[in-house]
């Protein structure tokens, strides 16, 4: 049962979220959306509220994916058993086709269409798209692992057009080689890398815990604001857990290329999105220069 909420009280969560409006209308954010909050069916809708919103008070939003529960779904389908090494898919020339179709295909087009369905104008790409994600073959001392890439270059003109045109981009983690093969790419990085190249206000990762934590598991020890040398030192250490660490990259990433803040949040509470940007306590764990 939905209880109705008092006037005076929706006026001052606007008053509170003016500044913020003020502050990055015309701006942009990038998102990387992922983890649960691409599985739970409630979560996936407030996801898009939450970009809906974003978008229809003038703040610019990108939004990059994965999909690796739909790409795993679908190869056992087919009869191929996922490999991962160092928590990196092997991915060979069969495996790639799949990644592609899931990601490029299924998974970026059913995030489109729920976009539209909320009012807002969303535009399904791939890194392939003119271009816009170039990588290299990713060499790992654990052995081959395929078509498996690394952000090389991204050319964001494609990106920007769009964004001026009161477009959401919706971009999957697929790249393009030199050698004009398809590669797949960690979405987290790639998220940095966009976000460094159109110059975001914002990088937001969503994330299937509430932060970065100093000594996981104890959640008292949650970071509610940490440096690029920290997350740095982190990683170095062995402190961030395996899943965390592409995350903490693409912030540095983001960070050392001008972006001004980003942000590890929990993609499970509802509306997290709309918690971080519009409200002064923010939520989760924020990374700077």
């Amino acid at each position: 049962m939905n209880v109705p909420i008092p006037p005076e009280t929706s006026a001052a969560v606007l008053i509170e979220a003016l500044p913020y409006l003020r502050q990055f209308y015309g701006k942009t954010i990038v998102v990387k959306y992922g983890g649960n909050a691409m599985i739970d069916d409630n979560l996936k809708s407030q996801v898009m509220q939450d970009v809906a919103l974003l978008h229809y008070v003038g703040i610019h939003v990108i939004l990059v994916h994965g999909g690796g529960p739909d790409i795993n779904a679908v190869m056992k389908q087919v009869g191929i058993e996922p490999t991962f090494v160092g928590g990196l898919r092997v991915t060979d020339a069969a495996t790639m086709e799949i990644v592609e179709m899931v990601l490029a295909g299924k998974t970026n087009k059913n995030i489109v269409s729920l976009l539209n369905r909320q009012g807002a104008r969303a535009i399904g790409l791939s890194g392939k798209d003119a271009n816009m994600i170039v990588a290299c073959k990713m060499q790992s001392p654990k052995g081959d692992l395929g078509f498996v890439g690394e952000v090389a270059q991204v050319n964001p003109s494609i990106l920007s057009l769009l964004v001026e045109q009161s477009y959401i981009p919706v971009v999957s983690s697929i790249a393009i080689g030199p050698d004009g093969n398809s590669y797949n790419v960690n979405a987290d990085h790639v998220a940095g890398h966009i976000a460094s190249a159109v110059g975001a206000a914002k990088l937001v990762l969503l994330t299937d815990v509430e932060g970065l934590y100093a000594d996981y598991p104890d959640k008292s020890s949650l970071i509610n604001r940490m440096t690029i040398q920290r997350a740095d030192e982190m990683i170095k250490s062995g402190k961030a857990d395996r899943g965390m660490i592409p995350k903490l990259e693409a912030c540095i990433t983001a960070i050392e290329g001008g972006v001004e803040r980003a942000h590890l949040i929990d993609g499970r509470v509802p509306h997290s999105l709309l918690i971080e940007i519009f409200t002064d306590s923010g939520i989760g764990t924020m990374v700077y220069a």
